[in-house]
This record gives C-alpha cells, structure tokens and sequence, in this order.
C-alpha cells in the first residue's frame, strides 16, 4: 500500500518522490488540509478505498496513512 500511496502522492498531488518516505510527516511533504481532501478522494475513485480526510489527518506519517489503507482494504 505504501508504493500506491507513494504513486498517487507523486502523480497526482504533484509531491516529489524523494520526499515521501514512510517517516516522512504531512508537514515534510507539504500536504495541506485541503491536498488530504483530494487524496481522500483519490483514494476512494482509485483504490475504492472509503477513508475520510479527518482519519487522514489523524494519521501522522505517510506510513501511518498507508497502514490505514491496509486496514481499510482488509475490511473490503
């Protein structure tokens, strides 16, 4: 899930590559509230993934995000 993460975070939030790492916080890749809106989104119509923004800010490390993914996919 990391990986997916990564891609829609490079792809389409237009984050650079480098920077996200699984350590990496939302402030050291520069999402905003607003950019955790669309990758909530994103991960709806890419992945079917149902996970809210607020649940995406509670997350505190893109590697927190993605374990989120993991839970979320496991329960579809």
């Amino acid at each position: 899930m990391f990986e997916r993460l990564k891609s829609i975070l490079a792809d389409k939030l237009k984050v650079s590559p480098d920077r996200i790492t699984a350590d990496a916080t939302r402030e050291d890749i520069e999402l905003d509230s607003l950019a955790v809106v669309e990758l909530s989104l994103l991960l709806k119509s890419e992945l079917g993934l149902e996970i809210s923004d607020d649940d995406l800010l509670e997350a505190e490390t893109v590697g927190d995000m993605a374990r989120l993914m993991e839970e979320r996919s496991a329960k579809v």
